[in-house]
């Protein structure tokens, strides 16, 4: 299966989008291969690019006074996009960046304008990412709230379970909110179980 058959089969099971509506965006999709530490997109940057993962890992987080503060992990088969900057065009809050090398497959913001005004389809595309980003969003929040940091990492592992793999374990301590030593105990405490 090439890469955009597997984005096509993909956009079918996410958006129920069927092969003629799905065709019509193949003149637009590019691919990018990114190396390990390479910015998607950085602070104070429009996004201007919806990718679709075929491999790797990447993370978006922000700096408070000189730390950085992981917020959000993407990986194989998901979006990355800096979500508001994208839909606003205005410049981001955040950096998005690779973890690992990583290719994505990448469609411009005018062009999935364009298939928005063509397809009913692509609409239903365009509000179904709009929707998982609010739950995204919403979920990674309510996390903090009501969700124990031990929680938090059996979720982490269920969303992207090759994370430590690919991530090292202070970017994965700083997404869960807590410092190193509390996340050896928390996978000591798992391996355990």
């Amino acid at each position: 299966m090439t890469e955009i058959e597997m984005l096509g089969a993909v956009m079918k099971q996410f958006a129920g989008m069927e092969q003629e509506a799905f065709a019509l965006s193949h003149p637009f999709w590019q691919k990018k291969t990114y190396k390990k530490g390479e910015f998607y997109n950085e602070y104070k940057n429009v996004c201007k690019h919806l990718g679709f993962i075929l491999n790797g890992v990447f993370r978006t987080y922000y700096t408070d006074s000189e730390e950085e503060k992981n917020v959000f992990f993407f990986s194989q088969n998901q979006i990355v996009v800096s979500y508001k900057s994208f839909v606003t065009q205005t410049p981001c809050n955040y950096y998005t960046e690779s973890m690992t090398e990583a290719t994505i497959l990448y469609i411009h913001y005018d062009h999935l304008q364009k298939l928005y005004r063509q397809s009913q389809q692509w609409e239903k595309f365009g509000r179904l990412v709009a929707e998982t980003a609010f739950d995204i969003a919403m979920t990674r929040a309510e996390h903090f709230l009501f969700l124990t940091p031990e929680q938090r990492y059996l979720d982490l592992l269920e969303k992207h379970p090759d994370i430590f793999n690919n991530v090292p374990l202070y970017h994965i301590a700083s997404y869960l909110g807590i410092q190193g030593p509390s996340l050896s105990r928390i996978r000591k405490r798992m391996s355990k179980s």
